[in-house]
């Protein structure tokens, strides 16, 4: 299975960091998780393209996770590629609708299969996805996703406070990303710190691989270092940070 960091910024811009996707594959399918602005770019660099995505499942419907879904749609026509999947929370059937209610034009341009998540277990694109809500200002889920076909699993918080049972819901995860918006000093909710982040990690029983911080803030520009110095003082584990267009060939703990 290969990871690709599409988008590892938020809703501010950085200059540097399109907002949140995640491209997962395996030789049966491409699966992107989260489309926010600057995705699609990001996703027509790699080589599977925009053409070659199928499927988008979104953690939760803020701005920053889905602005380029219509972007996407309209490209994906214009390619000749009409089939697109699109799951998420409950709302997201709703949520499409109402992106395509504004621009008609692009109606029934696209076999479209909406999904909202409801059942403990899905299967999207070659993977099977369990979900746990998380803590956050809107529904949000996050996401463990293994290959249909067995091989190692990669856990995806969505945005989210940090907390003890979500780092369980991952455990046995070969990669976690993990939502670290902002530095120690910012008083922040609805988003996990590097202090609280790693008291959530030391206080789980989970095994995990490589954590990679996420959804960045440009609060946390020049700061990666003392970020990691702080959460490494509640946890030892493999910690780094998520940059845009950093991929990996994904191997089980």
């Amino acid at each position: 299975m290969r990871l690709t960091f599409l988008g590892t910024g938020a809703a501010l811009p950085t200059g540097s960091r399109a907002q949140s996707g995640t491209l997962l594959e395996t030789d049966a399918g491409a699966l992107l998780v989260d489309c926010g602005s600057g995705v699609l770019d990001a996703l027509a660099r790699t080589d599977t393209g925009y053409e070659g995505v199928d499927t988008v499942l979104l953690t939760h419907h803020h701005l920053d996770h889905v602005s380029d879904l219509d972007v996407l749609m309209k490209a994906r026509w214009l390619a000749g590629e009409t089939d697109l999947t699109i799951a998420g929370p409950p709302g997201t059937t709703a949520l499409v609708e109402e992106l395509l209610s504004v621009h008609e034009y692009m109606q029934e341009r696209l076999d479209l299969r909406l999904v909202d998540i409801d059942d403990p277990t899905i299967t999207l694109a070659s993977f099977d996805a369990e979900w746990l809500e998380t803590r956050h200002s809107m529904q949000c889920f996050a996401y463990r996703l293994t290959p249909s076909a067995g091989g190692p699993t990669v856990a995806l918080s969505g945005d989210s406070e940090a907390f003890p049972e979500l780092v369980e819901f991952a455990d046995g995860a070969a990669v976690f990303a993990h939502d670290c918006s902002f530095p120690d000093d910012v008083d922040v909710s609805n988003h996990p710190t590097p202090t609280s982040l790693g008291r959530a990690l030391s206080a789980a029983d989970a095994d995990l691989g490589r954590v990679y911080l996420t959804h960045l803030y440009p609060h946390t520009e020049g700061r990666h270092e003392e970020m990691l110095a702080s959460l490494g003082e509640e946890y030892d584990g493999d910690v780094r940070f998520a940059e845009d267009g950093l991929s990996m060939t994904v191997e089980s703990v």
